[in-house]
């Protein structure tokens, strides 16, 4: 039987099983409460002090995934309510479990799908914490082990030996969520949102990430059939490979720029610039974490990723809190927030947390080839006042013999009415298509629900249309054009978005070399 799922990271796996569902912890209450307390306390320490150990075993996006959870354990809002609970007669544990799965049900039931990702986030807290009480491990799957459940935390997955192959197939999950980026990052195959058809525990399966499904009790034909496509992706992944050293060119000698997309800027450590051509999207909204970042923090972070390009540019995006990455301190609770104060909107409506990111970009910008986009632009007025934000940083800077530079401005085309009037945006200093939102607002369809993740898709004619008219008003007017989002990493996509006139895509750095390689068999 094969149940259908969200490809969340592409890849095959076929191997056992393993219940990700583990028996609740045993714990040995203490003689009162007072030492109940103690327990809980040092629980919390002992947590801490694992996932601190594991931030330095760890590189690319996933110390900054652990300190989010340290930060966590270490607010007293969320050990307040259970110590509450202790003093009024409860064990440490199930006042621990009761204040964090009161936590995690709100999560949960958001209908957007940032806060039901962070819901693994909270319950790989809990659970840390259940561990450290009862002082017991984890159970570890077999080598090559299939790991299946509703969700899965990310401690588990920085735990699990993949170097024996191996996957992840969820009943629920998101492919948003940070144990998805860490699977993409590292290339082990991940599918979401299986559904509660899909309920046998033991036996072989068969994972397909690159379509996204899982097969239980597979018949010798179906293993066979599956065989043949993972030895074809994995012949095509290891192809692609030649091409990660060598510039872009379709069949015919048309170049292409590929650029990275990066979250972190400890996302650089991995990757040699060599291998691609700058930076097309850093994201910011990941340095405002728990508490605003400063202006220094800011400075420090945008600096590194611009001394590492050298003379390649670097395009970061103002940060583009609300939607589906709310900040605290910062966005608003809406009811409908992806159509509310988001991006742009929010921080021209929050001038003092915003005037902080621009001075430190505009600092920032004498160390490389700097370049700012704003997200969520709708009309042209939201573009003139954030450039006029930047203008007058910049002469009060200079009042003050800051060393500074103004970069080239540009937007994010990911609302529909800036890809029906690009001749309204003329005076931008660039595009940059985020094909995501763009893709999820024509289609009025988000790619994290199951139930219409078809109909958001990149290849629409509709979606396709608008991507055409807003690459040949650049190119008739001299102004660049590229595209930042997953769909310039997708091999599937490639023709259809160069067949649109782009020439600058930005990807993952995990599909650096299947995005050259899928551009090398254009005829283009």
């Amino acid at each position: 039987m094969r149940v259908e799922g969200i490809p969340a990271s592409p890849g095959y796996a076929e191997g056992p099983l393993f219940d990700l569902e583990q028996p609740p912890t045993s714990y040995k209450a203490r003689a009162s409460a007072e030492e109940e307390k103690v327990a809980l306390v040092s629980a919390i320490g002992k947590a801490v002090d694992r996932l601190a150990a594991l931030v330095e075993s760890t590189d690319g996006d996933a110390p900054g995934i652990l300190e989010f959870h340290i930060a966590m354990l270490e607010d007293d809002a969320l050990s307040g309510p259970a110590l509450a609970a202790i003093g009024s007669g409860q064990p440490a544990d199930a006042a621990w479990r009761a204040a964090l799965d009161g936590e995690i049900a709100g999560y949960e039931a958001s209908d957007q799908d940032y806060f039901r990702a962070r819901a693994a986030d909270l319950r790989d807290i809990r659970d840390q914490v259940l561990r450290a009480l009862s002082e017991a491990g984890e159970a570890a799957g077999p080598p090559g082990a299939i790991l299946y459940g509703e969700d899965i935390a990310p401690t588990r997955f920085l735990e699990t030996d993949w170097s024996e192959g191996g996957g992840i197939a969820l009943k629920r999950g998101s492919t948003a969520s940070h144990v998805a980026m860490l699977a993409r990052s590292r290339g082990v195959p991940m599918v979401v949102g299986l559904g509660d058809e899909a309920q046998t525990l033991t036996g072989v399966a068969l994972l397909d990430a690159e379509r996204g499904g899982l097969i239980f009790s597979p018949s010798p034909a179906e293993i066979e059939a599956f065989r043949q496509s993972a030895s074809s992706f994995a012949d095509r992944r290891g192809a692609a490979k030649t091409f990660l050293a060598e510039p872009a060119v379709t069949k015919a000698g048309t170049a292409v720029r590929v650029q990275v997309n990066i979250a972190y800027p400890s996302d650089v450590d991995g990757i040699d610039i060599a291998t691609c051509d700058g930076v097309g999207l850093m994201r910011t909204e990941f340095l405002f974490g728990k508490t605003l970042p400063d202006e220094e923090t800011q400075y420090r972070a945008y600096r590194k990723v611009l001394e590492w390009a050298g003379d390649k540019p670097v395009t970061i995006r103002t940060v583009d809190a609300g939607g589906d990455k709310p900040v605290p301190g910062f966005t608003v609770g809406e009811t409908n927030p992806f159509l509310g104060l988001r991006g742009i909107r929010l921080s021209l409506k929050r001038p003092d947390i915003f005037r902080v990111q621009i001075r430190a970009l505009l600092r920032a910008a004498i160390h490389g080839n700097l370049k700012v986009m704003f997200p969520m632009i709708a009309t042209p007025d939201e573009y003139a006042q954030a450039a006029a934000l930047f203008a007058e940083e910049g002469v009060a800077l200079a009042a003050q013999g800051v060393a500074h530079r103004l970069p080239p401005l540009g937007i994010m085309v990911e609302v529909p009415s800036v890809a029906l009037a690009p001749e309204d945006f003329a005076d931008v200093a660039f595009f940059s298509i985020g094909s995501n939102d763009l893709a999820q607002y024509v289609m009025a369809a988000a790619r994290d629900n199951a139930a219409v993740a078809h109909l958001n898709s990149v290849r629409h004619p509709a979606v396709l249309r608008l991507i055409a008219a807003i690459t040949t008003f650049g190119r008739e007017r001299g102004i660049p054009v590229s595209l930042c989002g997953d769909a310039g990493g997708d091999p599937a996509a490639i023709p259809a978005l160069l067949d649109a006139g782009l020439r600058d895509l930005s990807v993952a750095p995990a599909q650096l070399a299947m995005a050259k390689a899928a551009i090398a068999d254009v005829s283009v």
